[in-house]
């Protein structure tokens, strides 16, 4: 069996896991960049997926604790896909993807992680960006900490703001 080193991991097995629903408390919360929140819209947010399937991988979700598309108001609807034009527009300066996957995992079999807050998925890609490791040793190795993405991200954020005047 081949192991990999990966150190920072020891503060997440540690920590204590988060009971509530993470895309209703964290924005009540005054600790942005701790809790990887990127941007606050109106109605959604942005924030960064601290288990990401790729770097710069980010979700957008309604402030209101909705799970289901439908059930989305026709604003929350046109917030969370203008969101996801502005971050795509980000991630695009910032890290300069090749493509993108997009879109909403609805329900547990679907393969959401938190079902009963609807929230979109997008996760930047890059040619080359899969290999063995995943099919092999069902090992993910994600390049860049979360912190120097959040960071990355975030300055890109603020030039692209300033240059759509948003």
């Amino acid at each position: 069996m081949k192991l990999i080193f990966a150190p920072w991991r020891i503060e997440y097995i540690r920590s204590p896991k988060h009971d509530g629903c993470i895309f209703c408390d964290f924005p009540k919360e005054n600790r942005d960049k701790e809790r990887l929140i990127l941007y606050r819209g109106e109605k959604a947010f942005i924030i960064m997926n601290n288990y990401p399937y790729n770097p710069g991988h980010v979700m957008i979700a309604p402030y209101r604790h909705v799970g289901n598309l439908e059930d989305l108001s026709d604003e929350e609807l046109l917030e969370i896909m203008k969101l996801a034009q502005l971050m795509i527009k980000t991630i695009k300066k910032a890290m300069k993807p090749e493509g993108f996957n997009m879109g909403f995992n609805i329900g547990r079999v679907a393969g959401a992680g938190i079902e009963d807050h609807i929230h979109m998925h997008i996760v930047p890609r890059w040619n080359g960006d899969t290999n063995f490791m995943p099919v092999l040793a069902d090992t993910k190795v994600i390049p860049q900490a979360i912190e120097d993405s959040y960071d990355e991200l975030k300055k890109a954020l603020e030039e692209v703001l300033k240059e759509e005047r948003y």
